[in-house]
């Protein structure tokens, strides 16, 4: 298989900072209902049924991620208003890739409702991993490889 990647190395790996940010099921429920157009902390209470203190402390850790921004609502500068960050709009391919594992394996998904190309109203494609050429890769096609300043080499 090759070079492994470093297990014990926490700090070298994006995995651990992602799941520090968004690994809890409220996070993605609240970025599930912000890419549904939700911006303001009324609308996030009643659509999601979650507790005040629980939504506030989930927004201001999104706030403080980067992922969410939270400013004045132009209509009534009394309201804010919580709106994806580029950072967070980057999150939808891995929330899309974990809703459709949870439509394979789950047993209380909607069947009738389906995400669609809004060019052409086909089905999306399912979530994969992609060669540089476009091939599909699935776990046995990968490996880790040192890149870049104090890579080992085989040669010289």
């Amino acid at each position: 298989m090759g070079m492994r990647e470093p297990l014990r190395e926490l700090t070298e790996c994006g995995l651990p900072h992602a799941l520090e940010v968004m690994g809890e099921r409220w996070s993605f429920l609240i970025l599930r209902a912000a890419f549904n157009g939700l911006v303001h902390f009324e609308e996030f209470s009643s659509e999601l049924g979650i507790a005040r203190n629980i939504l506030s402390n989930r927004l201001a850790k999104l706030v403080e991620h980067g992922v969410m921004a939270r400013t004045p609502c132009e209509a009534d500068r009394r309201k804010v208003e919580y709106r994806l960050t580029a950072k967070g709009e980057d999150l939808l391919p891995a929330m899309l890739a974990l809703r459709q594992w949870g439509e394979r394996y789950g047993t209380l998904t909607n069947p009738h409702l389906t995400l669609v190309d809004a060019k052409d109203g086909k089905p999306i494609a399912p979530i994969a991993m992609r060669s540089h050429d476009g091939r599909e890769l699935g776990w046995h096609d990968l490996a880790w490889k040192e890149v870049g300043a104090g890579a080992k080499t085989d040669c010289c």
